[in-house]
């Protein structure tokens, strides 16, 4: 079974994160969701999540697009890949990511992990920080 892992904040669930799923999902059979926890959005976008991870984490699992849904460690950001050892890393269109230390990482943990950037869905739309500027949204699906 190939497991494929993804990542994000998903503060403001929308269409572009239900596209970015459906794209990671045809890459395997087992989609691992990594939802980002409050303190490291805090400490990485300089800004608090609109919606507590908790329950960005529930709005994933509702979805029914991933296997499964979990935080990302507090502290080591690479501990959940290790855990999981996915076959496939699938990286949004804008995600922001040390290509180098993730290979560095991946191959430290003797993990042979294929990383994948999708295309991004309508992003003159769905991308979170302009739905945020323009709507006060409370994590319903954009539609």
């Amino acid at each position: 079974m190939k497991k494929i892992m993804a990542f994000g904040t998903f503060d403001v669930y929308h269409k572009g994160h239900e596209n970015y799923l459906k794209q990671a999902k045809k890459l395997g059979e087992y989609l691992i969701v990594v939802v980002a926890r409050d303190e490291n959005v805090l400490r990485i976008k300089k800004q608090e999540t609109r919606n507590k991870e908790q329950k960005r984490k529930k709005i994933l699992e509702e979805s029914g697009l991933a296997d499964v849904v979990v935080l990302g460690d507090l502290k080591d950001r690479y501990k959940i890949i290790q855990k999981y050892r996915p076959e496939v890393i699938a990286l949004g269109y804008d995600q922001k990511v040390d290509l180098v230390e993730l290979k560095e990482k991946l191959k430290e943990f003797e993990i042979n992990a294929k990383i994948v950037r999708l295309k991004s869905f309508k992003p003159e739309i769905y991308k979170s920080s302009l739905i945020m500027k323009h709507k006060t949204c409370n994590m319903k699906h954009e539609t």
